[in-house]
Protein backbone atom coordinates (compact mmCIF):
# COMPACT_ATOMS: atom_id res chain seq x y z
CA UNK A 1 0.00 0.00 0.00
CA UNK A 2 1.97 3.12 -0.95
CA UNK A 3 2.48 5.78 2.01
CA UNK A 4 0.14 8.47 2.70
CA UNK A 5 1.54 11.84 2.16
CA UNK A 6 0.19 13.89 5.76
CA UNK A 7 -1.10 17.33 5.26
CA UNK A 8 2.24 18.52 7.16
CA UNK A 9 4.82 16.85 4.81
CA UNK A 10 2.37 18.65 1.72
CA UNK A 11 2.49 22.11 3.42
CA UNK A 12 6.58 21.82 3.28
CA UNK A 13 6.59 19.89 -0.24
CA UNK A 14 4.30 22.62 -1.71
CA UNK A 15 6.33 25.24 -0.10
CA UNK A 16 9.67 23.89 -1.29
CA UNK A 17 7.78 23.57 -4.79
CA UNK A 18 6.87 27.17 -4.53
CA UNK A 19 10.19 28.16 -3.62
CA UNK A 20 11.74 26.50 -6.77
CA UNK A 21 9.61 29.20 -9.34
CA UNK A 22 9.99 32.26 -6.39
CA UNK A 23 13.76 32.03 -5.12
CA UNK A 24 12.68 35.15 -2.90
CA UNK A 25 9.81 33.23 -1.06
CA UNK A 26 10.31 33.70 2.39
CA UNK A 27 10.31 29.87 3.24
CA UNK A 28 10.24 29.85 6.86
CA UNK A 29 7.46 32.83 7.10
CA UNK A 30 5.42 30.72 4.38
CA UNK A 31 5.65 27.81 6.65
CA UNK A 32 4.57 29.02 9.95
CA UNK A 33 1.70 30.73 8.21
CA UNK A 34 0.29 27.61 6.60
CA UNK A 35 0.99 25.76 9.73
CA UNK A 36 -0.66 28.06 11.57
CA UNK A 37 -3.66 28.34 9.31
CA UNK A 38 -3.57 24.42 8.99
CA UNK A 39 -3.48 24.06 12.80
CA UNK A 40 -6.47 26.71 13.36
CA UNK A 41 -8.51 24.95 11.05
CA UNK A 42 -8.23 21.61 12.84
CA UNK A 43 -8.90 23.10 16.32
CA UNK A 44 -12.10 25.08 14.82
CA UNK A 45 -13.19 21.78 12.65
CA UNK A 46 -12.95 19.97 16.33
CA UNK A 47 -14.59 22.39 18.22
CA UNK A 48 -17.63 23.36 15.77
CA UNK A 49 -18.00 19.01 15.57
CA UNK A 50 -18.33 19.08 19.36
CA UNK A 51 -20.68 22.40 19.64
CA UNK A 52 -22.96 20.83 16.39
CA UNK A 53 -24.80 18.95 19.05
CA UNK A 54 -25.78 21.70 21.20
CA UNK A 55 -27.42 24.39 18.26
CA UNK A 56 -23.89 26.05 18.37
CA UNK A 57 -21.19 27.78 16.19
CA UNK A 58 -17.84 28.84 16.76
CA UNK A 59 -18.93 32.34 16.44
CA UNK A 60 -21.91 31.65 18.41
CA UNK A 61 -19.81 30.11 21.14
CA UNK A 62 -17.27 32.62 21.22
CA UNK A 63 -19.56 35.13 21.67
CA UNK A 64 -21.19 33.95 24.93
CA UNK A 65 -18.07 33.12 26.25
CA UNK A 66 -16.82 36.55 25.37
CA UNK A 67 -20.54 37.85 27.70
CA UNK A 68 -19.63 35.08 30.48
CA UNK A 69 -16.09 35.89 30.65
CA UNK A 70 -16.93 39.90 30.92
CA UNK A 71 -16.89 41.83 34.45
CA UNK A 72 -20.60 42.26 34.59
CA UNK A 73 -21.55 39.87 31.73
CA UNK A 74 -22.54 42.65 29.20
CA UNK A 75 -20.77 44.28 26.03
CA UNK A 76 -21.67 45.91 23.45
CA UNK A 77 -22.39 44.65 20.34
CA UNK A 78 -19.58 46.58 18.30
CA UNK A 79 -17.05 45.73 21.02
CA UNK A 80 -18.16 42.03 20.06
CA UNK A 81 -17.30 42.58 16.85
CA UNK A 82 -14.15 43.73 17.36
CA UNK A 83 -13.44 40.80 19.71
CA UNK A 84 -14.47 38.32 17.69
CA UNK A 85 -13.68 39.06 14.61
CA UNK A 86 -16.89 39.53 13.31
CA UNK A 87 -19.27 42.31 10.68
CA UNK A 88 -21.59 43.87 12.10
CA UNK A 89 -24.25 41.76 9.88
CA UNK A 90 -22.89 38.53 11.66
CA UNK A 91 -23.17 39.91 14.94
CA UNK A 92 -26.77 40.88 14.44
CA UNK A 93 -27.49 37.13 13.36
CA UNK A 94 -25.49 35.71 16.49
CA UNK A 95 -27.04 38.04 18.57
CA UNK A 96 -30.83 37.15 17.27
CA UNK A 97 -30.00 33.27 17.63
CA UNK A 98 -28.53 33.63 21.15
CA UNK A 99 -31.82 35.93 22.38
CA UNK A 100 -33.95 33.76 20.92
CA UNK A 101 -32.37 30.62 22.76
CA UNK A 102 -32.96 32.78 25.67
CA UNK A 103 -29.10 32.59 26.85
CA UNK A 104 -28.44 36.41 26.25
CA UNK A 105 -30.75 39.48 26.58
CA UNK A 106 -31.05 42.11 24.16
CA UNK A 107 -31.25 46.15 25.69
CA UNK A 108 -30.70 49.60 25.13
CA UNK A 109 -28.18 51.06 27.44
CA UNK A 110 -29.19 53.30 30.57
CA UNK A 111 -26.83 56.08 29.99
CA UNK A 112 -26.84 56.43 26.05
CA UNK A 113 -30.60 54.85 25.07
CA UNK A 114 -29.07 54.65 21.41
CA UNK A 115 -26.67 51.96 22.55
CA UNK A 116 -27.42 48.50 22.72
CA UNK A 117 -26.19 46.20 25.28
CA UNK A 118 -26.66 42.46 25.17
CA UNK A 119 -26.55 40.43 28.49
CA UNK A 120 -25.93 36.64 28.89
CA UNK A 121 -28.78 35.43 31.41
CA UNK A 122 -28.92 33.08 34.41
CA UNK A 123 -29.89 30.20 31.60
CA UNK A 124 -26.72 31.59 29.72
CA UNK A 125 -24.64 31.10 32.41
CA UNK A 126 -25.96 27.28 33.18
CA UNK A 127 -25.47 26.40 29.48
CA UNK A 128 -22.10 27.59 29.44
CA UNK A 129 -21.34 25.99 32.82
CA UNK A 130 -22.76 22.63 31.27
CA UNK A 131 -21.15 22.71 28.18
CA UNK A 132 -17.26 23.78 28.12
CA UNK A 133 -16.33 21.16 30.77
CA UNK A 134 -16.33 18.55 27.90
CA UNK A 135 -15.05 20.83 25.51
CA UNK A 136 -11.68 20.88 27.63
CA UNK A 137 -10.07 17.55 27.14
CA UNK A 138 -9.79 17.40 23.89
CA UNK A 139 -8.15 20.86 24.15
CA UNK A 140 -5.88 19.28 26.74
CA UNK A 141 -5.26 16.52 24.39
CA UNK A 142 -4.26 18.38 21.40
CA UNK A 143 -1.12 20.37 23.40
CA UNK A 144 -0.11 16.88 24.91
CA UNK A 145 2.85 16.85 22.68
CA UNK A 146 4.38 19.47 24.38
CA UNK A 147 6.03 19.67 28.08
CA UNK A 148 4.82 22.40 30.87
CA UNK A 149 7.67 24.64 29.34
CA UNK A 150 7.24 23.91 25.55
CA UNK A 151 3.26 25.01 26.42
CA UNK A 152 4.47 28.42 27.84
CA UNK A 153 7.14 29.39 25.15
CA UNK A 154 4.53 28.47 22.39
CA UNK A 155 2.08 31.07 24.21
CA UNK A 156 4.90 33.63 24.88
CA UNK A 157 5.53 33.08 20.82
CA UNK A 158 2.21 33.07 20.21
CA UNK A 159 1.01 36.01 22.23
CA UNK A 160 3.69 38.13 20.77
CA UNK A 161 2.84 37.31 17.35
CA UNK A 162 -0.70 38.35 18.03
CA UNK A 163 0.03 41.54 19.03
CA UNK A 164 2.41 42.30 17.11
CA UNK A 165 -0.01 41.49 14.16
CA UNK A 166 -2.49 43.05 16.05
CA UNK A 167 -0.93 46.62 16.58
CA UNK A 168 0.34 46.61 12.45
CA UNK A 169 -3.23 46.47 11.74
CA UNK A 170 -3.80 49.45 14.29
CA UNK A 171 -1.08 51.36 12.74
CA UNK A 172 -2.48 50.98 9.32
CA UNK A 173 -6.16 52.59 10.58
CA UNK A 174 -4.78 55.15 11.54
Amino acid sequence: MPHATSCVDALYEGVDRVSEFIPELPRSEVALARLLLLVGGAVLRDLEERLKPHGMNDSDFRTLMMLFASEDGSATPSALCALAEQSATNMTRIANALVKRELITRAHAVEDRRQVVLRITPNGRRFVKKLLPPLLPPVVDAFSCFTANERKTLEALLKKLALHIEQKHMDERS
